[in-house]
């Protein structure tokens, strides 16, 4: 049974990766979600809060979550995981995508990524426009996040 790696900021979690997260845990016997600090980006929301907002969502008794710092490769490779899962929304994707698993193979030849494409309804989606459109109007995100994700974010941006 291959150990897959799902690592992402997940700042917040989205329907859409949850749906990639789903269709990895019928591909592999374990899948171990990745939540990475990534303090460029400024996180919103806290590690536990991240981590959290996923479990809350996740019944699935192959699926694990747990923070990670450093290398994904080698992230992974403590894991015993020999699959880094890349969710792929359109082409504009791909180029950062692309670059990234080249490295990650470079950095670790016996690690492969494979990518999984979200269901139609949540390609366009991404914490970022979650967010975005959550500090103007908390209500019209709530079919692309789970309803947890929604009340947190109208919590985080006082539209209690």
């Amino acid at each position: 049974m291959a150990v897959a790696v799902y690592p992402g900021t997940f700042d917040p979690v989205t329907n859409g990766h949850l749906d990639i997260l789903h269709r990895a845990s019928q591909i592999f016997g374990k899948v171990i979600v990745g939540v990475a600090p990534n303090v460029p980006k400024d996180p919103l929301f806290t590690m536990q809060e991240r981590i959290d907002l996923i479990a809350h969502n996740v019944d699935s008794n192959n699926i694990s979550i747990t923070e990670f710092d450093g290398l994904v490769v080698d992230f992974a490779r403590a894991q015993n995981a020999t699959v880094l899962i890349r969710g792929l929304r359109a082409v504009s994707d791909f180029e950062f995508e692309f670059q990234m698993t080249q490295m990650n193979r470079d950095l670790d030849p016996g690690i492969e990524t494979i990518f999984l494409m979200p269901s139609a309804s949540y390609f366009f989606t991404s914490s970022t426009l979650m967010k975005q459109v959550s500090f103007y109007d908390p209500e019209r995100i709530e079919k692309f996040v789970p309803l947890n994700v929604a009340a947190a974010l109208k919590r985080k941006f006082n539209h209690d």
